[in-house]
């Protein structure tokens, strides 16, 4: 029988695919070292604390010794951001990004270029 904290964690590290594009990994440990810069701190924070009772878990010493409403608070914070998050519109953002990136470039040669030739004379 899976522990509840397991069923959490194995939840909210595929809504964390899903939604932040995170494919590496499989445990939420594993996706929340990928995705650190991708959460807010507190949301990093309360998924770290669910990833930790997760290891816990694993040890019969430990198992005992973790807060179901804790863990259900976490739970609800982390769940709460990935609902928020559109991987569409993140897309989207990222590549508007990009775009602004390489616009940016293209005006500031172009306009390099052009007080170079205004300024030897060829214009």
């Amino acid at each position: 029988m899976e522990h509840p904290v397991k069923q959490v964690a194995d939840g909210l590290a595929q809504m964390m695919g899903e939604r932040l594009g995170i494919r590496r990994g499989e445990t939420l440990a594993d996706k929340l070292r990928r995705g650190r810069r991708l959460l807010p701190r507190k949301v990093r924070r309360e998924a770290a604390f669910i990833a930790e009772a997760e290891a816990r878990m694993e040890v019969p010493k430990f198992a005992f010794q973790y807060d179901a409403a804790r863990v259900e608070k976490a739970e609800k914070v982390v769940r709460n951001f990935l609902e928020t998050v559109d991987p569409v519109d993140r897309r989207k953002g990222i590549v508007l990004g990009i775009l602004g990136w390489l616009a940016f470039n293209f005006l500031l040669v172009a306009g390099l270029v052009i007080w170079w030739l205004a300024s030897s004379g060829r214009i």
